[in-house]
């Protein structure tokens, strides 16, 4: 069996779904997305609403949507019936998933939704459903095809419920201009924390740690400088203080080759003027794309007086967990 073969199979289905999905989108996502940012912005919530594999589907839809500041709850429709129905309020907005339109499970709860000032917004592969009819704002998941062999298990049309509820969180949150700050307040922990909460400052090699010298320094001494802080880079600073230029064992391994004297020279005659540099209040992960940019292993950190004050080594990253 061709394993591979079988599953570039299933993917392509599930693609060829999505551009599907992204081709029919209309004036009704643009509806969906305002009626959701009116609900946000008056500090009302989401309500999201699903059975079975769609159930499973909006729960993380409820949880991109909290991720990025849109407050959304799940209520299990069984549940619902039973006192769960305490979260809504008047002003929510409901997220009604359903590839068939006709879960009873949910069904049953629409009379009950409908006595709260609430408007629903359905994601169903039948436009003509029963649920569809009694929402406001109809979301076309159908799909032609399952990405099961049998066409029976729900794998095309999952995915296609999901990314369309990954479009509107995102959405949304361009529209409510959610930034990085705001996602930094409620993403503390983890790799994602570490990202957003750590500054150039926190991760750099501080001063103690860095070999400064000036323009005039013997090349030779200059590597000497560098072994006793364990460096592959030197730093050069003008007699203000400010970054001249950078010096490192790559450069010191090519001038080497063509001139073994030049141990005795100035390190400013083969030292990097106008080297690539990061200030300390940046973050964290901006360092990650100036490496990978300039294809550099070692980063200089300046304050705002263009004076060096760390060193950022691409191998410290690693053992800080941003690679």
């Amino acid at each position: 069996m061709d394993y591979l073969q079988k599953a570039r199979r299933v993917l392509q289905v599930e693609i060829s779904e999505l551009q599907r999905l992204a081709a029919r989108l209309d004036e009704r996502f643009g509806q969906a997305v305002r009626l959701m940012l009116e609900t946000v912005q008056a500090g009302r919530k989401v309500i999201v609403i699903g059975v079975g594999k769609s159930g499973q589907i909006v729960e993380k839809i409820a949880a991109t949507l909290t991720s990025t500041g849109s407050p959304a709850f799940v209520l299990n429709p069984v549940n619902a019936l039973h006192g769960d129905l305490g979260i809504v309020a008047d002003g929510d907005v409901v997220i009604a998933a359903s590839y068939s339109g006709e879960t009873a499970e949910l069904l049953n709860i629409l009379p009950a939704l409908k006595r709260f000032d609430i408007r629903i917004i359905c994601f169903t592969g039948d436009p003509n459903s029963t649920l569809a009819r009694h929402s406001e704002i109809v979301l076309d998941c159908s799909v032609e095809k399952e990405a099961c062999p049998l066409n029976l298990a729900p794998t095309s049309s999952t995915t296609v419920m999901l990314a369309l509820g990954d479009a509107l969180a995102m959405v949304l949150l361009e529209m409510r201009g959610f930034g990085e700050d705001d996602l930094l307040k409620i993403h503390p922990g983890g790799r994602l924390g570490r990202y957003l909460l750590q500054r150039v400052r926190d991760i750099m090699r501080g001063e103690a740690r860095m070999p400064i010298v000036s323009p005039e320094t013997q090349v030779l001494a200059v590597l000497h400088s560098m072994n006793e802080h364990r460096a592959g880079v030197a730093v050069i600073t003008d007699p203000s203080g400010k970054l001249a230029g950078i010096f490192t064992h790559g450069d010191f391994v090519r001038a080497f080759e063509k001139n073994p004297g030049m141990v005795s020279d100035p390190v400013e005659q083969h030292m990097v003027r106008h080297p690539i540099t990061i200030q300390a209040h940046k973050l964290a992960v901006e360092v990650l794309n100036v490496l990978d940019q300039h294809r550099i292993d070692d980063l200089i950190v300046i304050n705002q007086n263009d004076e060096p004050v760390g060193i950022v080594d691409s191998q410290d990253l690693t053992k800080l967990k941003l690679l």
